[in-house]
């Protein structure tokens, strides 16, 4: 995990994924037994992580993110790799195709690239007048320059200028923001991953102290304070990489199972976030939220 053990969103994930096996017949301390690791949101202890775990003599290796694949991928290519959740697993190489994988990867990518546009939509829609979009991203995650990338020309589209506020490790954060704060952004779109996610309350609380909405991928930036998020569920995300997991065990090849999809987006608003901001929300946005935050 590349989150911490006690964070919230580890806890959540792991209690699904461990459900799901247990529901499978897979129960932990009689048919099945987890060796478990956490980075804590720091990249720099993934290989040392990753390495631990291609010599424990695993059976298969769960993660997700593309640091915490790159470095599973660095120190075995012949364990077996579920990815629960990952950016574009195509677009950075871990497969030959979604229909066929090819290697020890397998899983489910989010390919986040699609929603970028949707997110600068939902922005544009809670402030009509919005210009100065600032873009928290992570430059050692291949899946962020790809989400960047399809970022400018729906900017263009939507009369958007976007302020690019890339980090390598936490402590570029909060740099990033005020550099955010200085430019004036109207609003902050996160690009998140493990080492952002580590940080979303203090992100949050950031928009909330300089009265600037935070649309962030995942329910968890909005759950922190963030003002809102469109993406899939991480928590369905490890439900079905618990079923990848199950096929493995039985004799299944991860090169044969191909990668699954998200078919579930959701909508979160916080009015909490709102209020605090002195932000109206519209009543199209909140009739379209698959969860509003009160």
């Amino acid at each position: 995990m590349p989150l911490g053990e006690n964070d919230r969103e580890s806890l959540r994930r792991i209690d699904i994924f461990s459900q799901t096996l247990r529901q499978i017949g897979w129960i932990e301390g009689q048919t099945i037994a987890f060796e478990k690791r956490f980075a804590d949101g720091a990249p720099k202890r993934l290989p040392v992580l990753a390495a631990e775990l291609a010599h424990a003599n695993c059976d298969v290796i769960v993660t997700q993110s593309s640091e915490s694949i790159d470095a599973l991928r660095s120190v075995t290519s012949s364990v077996p790799i579920v990815m629960a959740s990952v950016g574009d697993a195509v677009g950075a190489g871990y497969v030959a195709s979604l229909a066929r994988p090819g290697g020890n990867i397998t899983g489910l990518t989010l390919v986040a690239t699609d929603q970028s546009a949707k997110r600068l939509q939902l922005i544009k829609e809670l402030l009509p007048g919005v210009i100065r979009v600032a873009v928290l991203w992570n430059v050692n995650g291949a899946g962020h320059r790809l989400q960047l990338k399809e970022m400018e020309p729906a900017a263009v589209k939507l009369g958007l200028k976007l302020q690019s506020l890339a980090i390598r490790d936490v402590n570029d954060i909060d740099a990033a923001l005020q550099a955010a704060g200085q430019a004036s952004a109207q609003a902050i779109v996160t690009m998140e991953d493990p080492m952002i996610q580590s940080q979303r309350n203090h992100i949050a609380e950031f928009g909330i102290r300089q009265r600037v909405p935070v649309m962030g991928e995942f329910r968890p930036m909005t759950e922190a304070g963030g003002m809102m998020s469109y993406g899939p569920s991480h928590v369905d995300m490890w439900k079905r990489a618990a079923v990848f997991v199950d096929k493995i065990l039985n004799g299944a090849k991860p090169a044969d199972l191909p990668v699954e999809r998200p078919n579930k987006f959701e909508l979160v608003v916080n009015l909490r976030s709102a209020k605090a901001i002195g932000l109206t929300v519209p009543a199209t946005l909140l009739v379209a939220a698959d969860e509003v935050i009160e």
